[in-house]
């Protein structure tokens, strides 16, 4: 019996082109089915304003494919329109508010030709920061692939250097944080893989480097007691002390502090011997 097997034009492709070849059928579909919904009532005096009022109004309410309808009109009808840039910027909006992979894609470059057709616009800090969330909503899990998140990243600089006056800044700061806690959790568990399996040089050539590209890193705490821990096990106690003399006086609470303190004893004890300390579970 003969068997049809149907293929995906888009197979073969990077995963990113892959969703943004699926995103963009995906509208060029809608906007064929388009019931005339966004049509402008005949004697409107100011239809640019009515499109984009009923875009804002669809938006709010998160009816994605209906506000995008409203704001692509307005700005393939109207490209003197003072509410343009603020179109581009709904579609941008509608785009991330849905959520999905190939929408976040396509979310990035609306925002990135906003900044692109209007550079000095009042709002061009607001349109770099959410670019650099439609990287932050892609990051995989810590284990995973971190791509996303050195875009991620990679944006948000862009903003403080930017836009470093920006109202936005503290949100900003707060998102920046978490998307360099994952890059670094990343790194750490890189390191913990190595002193788990005993390779001590493996685990210091990774914990260390990790603290220097990210000192403020959340979770520091394990950071400085695994390579102390490291280090004991080289016989490198002295380079040991001082990050675990960091975890006692920066973290007043730490799941380590009990075990910092054990490992300090040991090493007075034996300082010429490498410690015994034997290997946890991750945290």
């Amino acid at each position: 019996m003969l068997r049809m097997t149907l293929r995906s034009p888009f197979s073969g492709l990077p995963r990113s082109l892959a969703l943004l070849g699926v995103g963009l059928l995906t509208a060029v579909l809608v906007g064929a089915c388009a019931t005339g919904a966004t049509k402008v009532p005949q004697g409107t005096s100011q239809p640019d304003k009515f499109l984009f009022e009923r875009g804002t109004e669809a938006l709010n309410k998160k009816k994605w494919l209906t506000s995008r309808e409203y704001f692509r009109t307005l700005i393939d009808t109207y490209p003197q329109s003072p509410y343009r840039a603020e179109a581009k910027l709904g579609l941008g909006d509608s785009f991330l508010g849905e959520g999905t992979a190939a929408s976040q894609i396509l979310a990035i470059n609306e925002y990135r030709e906003f900044l692109a057709f209007f550079p000095t616009h009042a709002r061009a800090d607001y349109a770099q920061y959410k670019m650099a969330m439609g990287h932050f909503y892609q990051m995989a899990k810590p284990e995973r692939d971190q791509t996303e998140t050195r875009e991620a990243l990679k944006e948000f600089e862009t903003f403080f250097e930017r836009y470093p006056n920006s109202k936005l800044m503290p949100e900003v700061r707060k998102h920046f944080r978490e998307t360099r806690d994952r890059l670094s959790e990343s790194e750490f568990r890189a390191g913990f893989f190595y002193y788990r399996a005993r390779w001590y040089p493996g685990a210091v050539g990774r914990l260390q480097p990790l603290l220097k590209a990210d000192p403020e890193f959340t979770n520091r705490d394990a950071v400085y007691f695994y390579l102390a821990a490291s280090l004991a096990k080289l016989n490198r106690s002295a380079e040991a002390v001082p990050y675990l003399q960091k975890l006692q006086d920066e973290f007043l609470q730490s799941e380590y502090l009990d075990d910092a303190q054990k490992l300090i004893a040991e090493m007075k004890a034996a300082p010429a011997t490498a410690t015994s300390l034997p290997p946890k579970s991750l945290p």
